[in-house]
């Protein structure tokens, strides 16, 4: 296995690479911006210079890679265009060369709420709304994948254990980014995890499971 990772600098995404490395799985990485990458990246890490708006970059960075994860997201700005470019047209990107690669599984981190037209953060230029055109995407491409959409994001860690449900179950709460990231590479593993869609938080009171559990009980 090697995992290509887009938006591998951002707050999950390098969360995600470095339970990769953690793992002992070779990373590619996919950054736009070489210095910041190594220095937030752990030292294993392949750097690979390219963005997800320019599909020539992401087929010559996905070069031996089998899986491929992806963690981008528009950031806040006062660009109407960002979340299409970045949450759609971006991932629409990434699904095309990981189609034609042959890439064997393809992990997106979306969001909770992404069925919910009038949800708040639909306010930051329809964010969900192209986050679940992505979704539906992914879903016809005929690639194997796992959508992991995640509650509100927490940069701090917590003991908690993980709750895992099925699409459009669960509309609030929160979870830290590290276990996102664990959910998104574990899912590369379980066989229970192929072409579903996981909706993940974290709460004190919930029962531990083991990984086969949480995603076997999503339907």
């Amino acid at each position: 296995m090697k995992a290509f990772v887009a938006g591998a600098t951002g707050e999950t995404g390098r969360r995600i690479v470095q339970e990769l490395v953690k793992r002992n799985i070779p990373v590619r990485a996919l950054v736009r911006n070489l210095e910041k990458a190594r220095e937030i990246l752990p030292s294993e890490t392949e750097l690979v210079v390219g963005d997800v708006l320019n599909p020539e970059s992401i087929r010559a960075g996905l070069a031996d890679s089998t899986v491929l994860l992806c963690a981008t997201g528009a950031a806040p700005s006062f660009d109407p265009t960002g979340p299409y470019k970045v949450d759609y047209e971006g991932t629409k990107n990434l699904v095309d060369a990981a189609k034609a690669k042959g890439i064997e599984h393809f992990v997106l981190v979306s969001s909770l709420c992404t069925s919910q037209l009038f949800h708040p953060l639909n306010l930051f230029w329809l964010i969900l709304v192209w986050k679940k055109q992505a979704e539906e995407y992914i879903d016809k491409s005929g690639i194997n994948y796992t959508i992991v959409r995640p509650g509100g994001l927490k940069n701090e860690d917590n003991p908690y254990p993980i709750v895992m449900s099925s699409a459009d179950t669960l509309f609030d709460g929160s979870i830290p980014r590290t276990k996102v990231a664990q959910v998104a590479v574990e899912a590369l593993f379980q066989p229970s995890a192929r072409n579903k869609v996981v909706e993940i938080v974290a709460k004190s009171e919930a029962p531990e499971k083991t990984w086969e559990q949480l995603f076997a009980g999503v339907a």
